[in-house]
């Protein structure tokens, strides 16, 4: 079937359509009601359907004779560790686990908070809660102590899951001080934290509240998978950069294991048994997508790194990843490969035919720019794939779906809407715009199966924030544009379009041309308050290696280059150099924080920042380019 027919069915026919798609997962029991609402309104999926997403992603394929395939490679360059799980190993580890959390107290439709470094242990410990009917919420490993404990207020765990340390470039972080910390601000108390001790580092274990993690497996026994609701909860994330009261996106069971299952083979065209490979963490949706759930689902293969694209030990792992287990597909941050590019802009510790096995490189995360696009195709010669979601979708928007008929690619453009989503470009009053103008990208509902149907005990919060601004859609807070051919160009936040003298300017569209020069490794664009003009777009640019002594050449050069490619009417005259840009753990930009930095606002640095140090780095450049008159509190 052709992408408009399969997308079509979608729109017009959308009972029937994932009615279908469901079929291909084992139940409990199928559903019979497949759209309904809730009695909040909400629309809901699969409502009556029963399940267990464990039992999908590990026991069935041990019981359709897949037990002895890999399900999980472990590749830690940190700690020079590799290990292979089959899909039985999997399981009983699963199982057992599961049994351990049992023994303390875990039960179907309770919560347990997972903390853990990326290791196998952290993917078990969710594949047990899910067996078990019970919620996971992953926090990202290393978070802040203020910022874990008001995920442990809000999701109140009966029991948190850790390891004594997690280890990044060149040093180990102590992961149970940062807990202890956490649990001794937090007014929720876990009945038990159970801990998995690194050799790198023994953790003290508090008597009475703490268990040794091997001791908990040799007690415990092999456990069955607890039937659940379609609609019962599998996990809460957390979005990135909350502050005060967090907001925890929730995910259900049955319309997450329909829609992942069916993007395994739509949009990355995978078969079962070959190698996926998501470069992303378990703290991220990323990771919870395409490392657990969306692979296993699916009877792939699933690849868990510890490590970074670069100085683990250097710019060429993921090569020797791809090449060591045949990865077929690769899915990572576009900011992992401009790493990759300013290390090693030419490619030298790239051998093409390392890669003779890997079809294509998927990028998601943040706005893949087209330089990053061209640079990335041209040294690996692979199919170049930018697709755009959130994690309140759970899944892509929109994609390139070469599973069901390959897209001419546009540089700049997450290509179309996946099946299931209907993506429309809205004005300030929430009408359509036409082809080729900006404005708020929205999604008519019903949004498709694994989207959030609310925010984690708020769903007043969840209705306000996403669905009350255009009645009838949900915000994804993105703008961008539809051209005449259906692609779909993602340009920023909704915040980063700024007003130069009354023109409308994309601050993502001054960034696609910062980022043409060959000097440049990364860049961001934000607009910074001007009492003639209203505002002025101010460049922060990384060179890449070996252009350093040339940075006020630079300059001048990318100045003249956005007025030419766009026009003096942008008024770019300012591209500082900078050493490295505030980004959080997963690459995004925190262009949000920068502009506070620029206007001299007061500012809070999110638990999600990947160095603080960064902040007083462009801090320091700005007043002493004169950018902020005055030091700011921060």
């Amino acid at each position: 079937m052709s992408y408009a027919a399969e997308y079509q069915r979608s729109i017009e026919q959308p009972e029937q359509f994932w009615k279908e798609k469901a079929q291909a997962l084992e139940w409990f029991q199928f559903p019979k009601t497949i759209l309904s609402q809730d009695e909040n309104g909400m629309d809901r999926w699969f409502a009556d359907g029963e399940l267990n997403t464990c039992y999908l992603a590990l026991d069935h394929h041990v019981e359709q004779g897949r037990g002895e395939q890999a399900a999980l490679i472990y590749d830690s360059p940190v700690t020079a560790t590799k290990k292979t799980y089959s899909y039985r190993e999997l399981r009983d580890e699963v199982s057992l686990f599961a049994g351990a959390l049992k023994q303390q107290g875990v039960t179907k439709g309770d919560t347990v908070v997972i903390y853990m470094p990326m290791i196998p242990q952290a993917v078990i410990a969710m594949l047990a809660v899910a067996r078990l009917g019970a919620i996971h919420s992953v926090v990202f490993g290393g978070f802040a102590p203020h910022e874990l404990a008001v995920r442990i207020d809000d999701a109140k765990p009966k029991v948190v899951v850790t390891a004594s340390c997690g280890i990044e470039i060149a040093r180990i972080v102590s992961y149970k001080p940062l807990l202890d910390d956490a649990l001794e601000q937090a007014s929720h108390k876990p009945h038990a934290c159970i801990v998995y001790q690194r050799e790198q580092e023994l953790a003290t274990l508090q008597e009475g509240r703490d268990v040794d993690w091997l001791e908990a497996v040799a007690h415990a026994h092999p456990t069955d998978c607890t039937p659940v609701k379609a609609t019962d909860p599998l996990y809460i994330l957390y979005t990135s950069g909350t502050t005060g009261k967090p907001k925890g996106v929730v995910r259900d069971n049955g319309g997450h294991a329909v829609a992942l299952n069916y993007s395994m083979s739509a949009i990355y065209n995978m078969q079962p048994g070959e190698v996926f490979w998501a470069a992303s963490d378990v703290g991220w949706v990323v990771g919870h997508s395409y490392i657990v759930y969306g692979p296993l689902l699916h009877g792939c293969t699933t690849v868990v790194y510890e490590g970074k694209p670069i100085k683990t030990p250097d710019a060429g792992e993921f090569w020797r990843v791809c090449k060591e287990y045949d990865v077929k597909t690769l899915f990572a941050a576009p900011t992992a490969f401009r790493a990759i590019r300013k290390e090693d802009p030419h490619a030298e510790l790239l051998n093409k035919e390392d890669l003779a096995g890997l079809r294509v490189i998927f990028m998601a995360g943040e706005r893949l720019d087209p330089p990053t696009y061209e640079w990335t195709k041209a040294v690996t010669g692979k199919c170049i794939v930018d697709h755009w979601w959130q994690t309140e979708t759970g899944w892509a928007i929109c994609a390139n779906p070469i599973g069901i008929e390959m897209k001419i690619a546009k540089a700049g453009s997450s290509t179309v809407p996946t099946p299931g989503f209907q993506v429309q470009v809205l004005d300030d009053r929430g009408e359509p715009l036409p082809a080729n103008e900006q404005g708020s990208i929205a999604l008519k509902r019903p949004l498709p199966p694994s989207c959030l149907p609310t925010i984690w005990g708020d769903i007043e919060r969840f209705k306000s924030g996403y669905l009350n601004v255009y009645p009838g859609y949900y915000t994804s807070g993105d703008g961008g544009y539809i051209d005449e051919d259906g692609y779909v160009f993602i340009m920023g936040r909704t915040d980063d379009v700024i007003n130069v003298a009354g023109h409308r300017l994309s601050t993502g569209e001054m960034e696609e041309v910062v980022a043409m020069h060959e000097a440049v490794a990364e860049c961001c664009v934000i607009g910074i308050n001007d009492e003639l003009k209203g505002q002025l777009p101010l460049g922060m640019v990384l060179l890449k290696n070996g252009y350093e002594d040339h940075a006020e050449k630079i300059q001048d050069e990318l100045v003249a280059l956005v007025r030419k490619e766009i026009g003096a009417l942008a008024c770019f005259k300012i591209a500082l150099v900078v050493p490295r840009l505030p980004k959080t753990r997963s690459g995004k930009i925190l262009r949000k924080l920068l502009r506070q930095i620029a206007s001299g606002e007061e500012f809070t640095i999110p638990s999600t920042i990947d160095d603080p140090n960064s902040i007083h780095d462009i801090q320091e450049l700005m007043l002493e380019k004169g950018i902020v008159v005055q030091q700011m509190a921060g």
